[in-house]
């Protein structure tokens, strides 16, 4: 839930399809929580396209943000954040794959993310991806990561205060309070 004041969740979860907003809803969020703003990255740009998306989301940012690249760990990145920072992890779903094709144990991943985000001083605002409202992929490893993206984003919702769909742009809470 928000804070009695009104003010930003611990947790806050945006999900949507892609395109879909969900970013710029979670930037505004950071940007509206009148904290000092860390924009965490977890792409990592293999191509001249994912560098052009990337480029793209820097600059729509705006001024205003400290970035910090983490595509597997973001532990470093949270560690030593307070209460009067706002932390925009953009986005659990290239976390998640970038474990999964790293090969690591996506359970162990999985609970050792929650945990940080529990543990995290500052407030945290993830993006994910909704994945499971497609036909069923054709081939295991697409079914694996649908299947794990499905149950991280289930155990982010479960924790989270406020958690937000995000569909043509428009925003759903789904549960808790916008501030």
């Amino acid at each position: 839930m928000t804070s009695p004041d009104g003010s930003l969740s611990a947790l806050t979860l945006v999900i949507g399809g892609a395109r879909s907003g969900k970013s710029r809803l979670a930037e505004g969020l950071a940007v509206g929580s009148g904290l000092a703003r860390l924009y965490v990255a977890t792409a990592e740009a293999w191509d001249d396209e994912m560098r052009d998306r990337i480029a793209d989301h820097r600059a729509s940012r705006g001024e205003g943000w400290a970035t910090v690249e983490a595509p597997l760990d973001l532990a470093p990145a949270l560690a030593g954040l307070g209460p009067d920072q706002v932390v925009l992890i953009d986005c659990a779903t290239l976390w998640l794959t970038n474990h999964l094709l790293a090969e690591h144990d996506l359970e162990q991943e999985q609970a050792s993310l929650l945990s940080l985000l529990a543990d995290c001083r500052a407030k945290v605002i993830v993006v994910s991806n909704e994945v499971g409202l497609s036909v069923v992929p054709d081939n295991a490893l697409a079914r694996r990561f649908r299947d794990a993206q499905g149950r991280l984003n289930q155990a982010l919702a479960a924790q989270a205060g406020l958690v937000v769909a995000v569909w043509a742009g428009l925003p759903l809470v789904l549960k808790g309070q916008m501030p």
